[in-house]
């Protein structure tokens, strides 16, 4: 068994998995986002192209997406590899890193949505208001999206 860097997630789409919010020019290599380990807001840089990151605040850094998980988990080197799907066995990762299908920030954003159309609806319904069968598809749609978040960030 070996680690092969090759098959670290990439660091965009890891740490917004991570429920970071990455801020600064879309062609900014590094961008900015909380501290997940002291707190602060806006104190970390991370660098999209290789994962490194260093809080400017409390002076904690690492190198790629495998030491940024490793202390964010209290791992070791070769959990955290496994974990991230980057531990191979016969040339075949062990455990293929799995993302959310969206980012925490962005399912917040679906949830927000979903949950003000079932407000409105609920609110017409009370004033005597008879949804379409359109309305009710919608809503059925809503309630779809809403578990389905539900169960990807719940476990």
């Amino acid at each position: 068994m070996t680690f092969d860097r090759t098959l670290l997630p990439d660091p965009t789409t890891y740490f917004e998995n991570q429920g970071l919010t990455l801020k600064g020019p879309r062609s900014a290599k590094w961008k900015t986002t909380s501290c997940t380990f002291h707190g602060g807001s806006d104190s970390m840089r991370i660098n999209t192209a290789n994962g490194a990151w260093v809080c400017m605040a409390c002076g904690v850094k690492g190198g790629d997406v495998l030491a940024y998980h490793m202390q964010a988990n209290h791992l070791d080197f070769v959990e955290a590899a496994k974990a991230l799907g980057a531990w191979a066995d016969n040339g075949q990762p062990t455990t293929a890193y799995k993302p959310t299908p969206l980012p925490a920030r962005a399912a917040l954003e679906v949830l927000q949505q979903e949950v003000m159309l079932a407000a409105v609806a609920a609110a017409n319904v009370a004033r005597g208001v008879s949804l379409s069968d359109a309305d009710r598809t919608r809503l059925l749609q809503a309630a779809g999206r809403i578990n389905r978040i539900v169960e990807v960030f719940h476990g």
